[in-house]
């Protein structure tokens, strides 16, 4: 694999999505692939998109690699037709041209479909940070009910049993799901695409630039705060969303927080990371890392004691100090993949451990009603 199909298959979501939006925006013909279902094990679960075009080749993943050359090769038929269609692969079989020493071990279904006007507004919405619902016919047997029917939040130009089933569902992991309507049987690829989570740094130290780094690549928005205007902070930090020149007293005036936002403070500074943190507390943010040992937490707590300010317990179990899970290591880059890693776990709502020792599955499953 070379090193231009490396940075393709990898690229995280929120590139994927600005690519789709590119050649819909050039009206260049593409090819969309989603993983629609997954029976047994796969690398990738439903959701999981690639995007394939004459002249920019593939872009993103659906799998480790096993199926992206075949998917590729398959772009120009579904392009020539113009008619969406849905692949099946096996790759539990040994003797299987796909099975034969892959990594997964299960069945893959995949909606092939040419890049149209109808995906646009949940790539708008992804764009905004808002939330969508796309639905999507991947088998139908009903009259005047085709594969590739799509609808994206309102869902009245689907048949009213599936309309209503969708709702009902109120999907929160991306499945497909079959219903019975008058006219015969529909299954829908109801699709759930969330807008990035956001990682507002704190701090404008060298060992900042790492972490926004590791941060965008496990798509995250980031915004980087300084305070007291930091010379040349947008040039420092070229990379990051947004760069942020504030004062500790002003950062949730200047900065949005919400149950979205993950925080990592790290000004290095006794005073300043202190009233951030008072600052912090007060919002809906899940996850506040604080670089430092816990006797400077400690510290802290104790300062807020002496001026009357009371941290309830409920509140403090959001602050993780010291920041990062524990890796070793004491390089930045290691340091950051410590402190990326811990804040990628709370926001999918894991602690961060071995896999090996997990009682549940790698990837979080949807359960069909």
């Amino acid at each position: 694999m070379t090193e231009t199909e490396r940075s393709e298959w990898s690229v995280p979501e929120r590139e994927l999505m600005a690519h789709v939006r590119d050649r819909l925006d050039a009206d260049e013909p593409a090819m969309l692939a989603t993983v629609v279902d997954v029976e047994g094990s796969a690398y990738r679960r439903p959701g999981a998109k690639m995007v394939v075009s004459p002249s920019k080749g593939g872009v993103g993943a659906i799998t480790a690699g096993c199926l992206e050359s075949e998917v590729k090769q398959l772009a120009e038929k579904v392009l020539d037709d113009g008619e969406p269609t849905v692949k099946t692969f096996d790759l539990t079989g040994d003797d299987d041209v796909w099975g034969f020493g892959v990594g997964c071990n299960g069945v893959i279904d995949v909606l092939l479909e040419p890049l149209d006007e109808s995906i646009r507004p949940a790539v708008e919405a992804y764009e905004r940070g808002e939330e969508s619902t796309v639905a999507t016919v991947v088998a139908s047997d009903a009259d005047g009910v085709s594969v590739g029917d799509r609808a994206t939040d309102d869902f009245e130009d689907l048949p009213d049993e599936v309309e209503a089933m969708i709702r009902a569902a109120d999907v929160e992991k991306s499945r497909t799901v079959s219903v019975e309507t008058d006219a015969g049987t529909v299954s829908v690829f109801v699709d759930r695409i969330s807008p990035p989570a956001e990682l507002v740094v704190v701090g404008s130290g060298h060992d900042v630039s790492p972490i926004v780094d590791l941060a965008l690549n496990v798509d995250f928005r980031v915004t980087v705060v300084t305070f007291r205007g930091a010379d040349g902070a947008k040039e420092r930090f070229p990379d990051a969303d947004r760069v942020v020149a504030t004062s500790p007293r002003s950062l949730t005036d200047d900065v949005t927080f919400d149950a979205n936002t993950h925080v990592v403070v790290m000004s290095h500074n006794f005073i300043d990371d202190r009233l951030a943190l008072e600052s912090l507390l007060e919002t809906d943010v899940p996850y506040v890392g604080m670089m430092g040992p816990k006797e400077r937490f400690e510290e802290m707590l104790e300062a807020f004691e002496e001026e009357g300010v009371e941290i309830p317990a409920t509140e403090r179990k959001n602050v993780y100090t010291p920041v990062g899970l524990d890796l070793g290591g004491g390089a930045p880059y290691q340091v950051a993949h410590s402190v990326v890693g811990e804040a990628l776990a709370v926001r999918n709502g894991r602690s961060g451990g071995h896999l090996r020792e997990g009682t549940k599955s790698v990837h979080d499953r949807a359960t069909a009603e």
